[in-house]
């Protein structure tokens, strides 16, 4: 969504919090831009459980590369 037409990304950093197992029921991850520049883009993904509880908090660092 918010890369410029024909650009793609390549991850320069992921980092990944485990806070609790899964044991039943569906994952629902909500992703949240915390940067979005020219050349770098910044997402924190928030997972929680059927119950609103904390599994997993992942932070990625998205380098945008631009057709020449």
């Amino acid at each position: 969504m918010n890369l410029p037409a024909g650009a793609m990304t390549s991850t320069i950093e992921s980092k990944t919090n485990f806070f609790r197992p899964l044991t039943k029921g569906t994952a629902h991850g909500t992703t949240t831009p915390l940067h979005v520049g020219r050349t770098t883009i910044v997402v924190q993904t928030d997972i929680r459980d059927d119950d609103g509880k904390r599994i997993a908090l992942v932070t990625q660092t998205q380098a945008v590369i631009t057709p020449r």
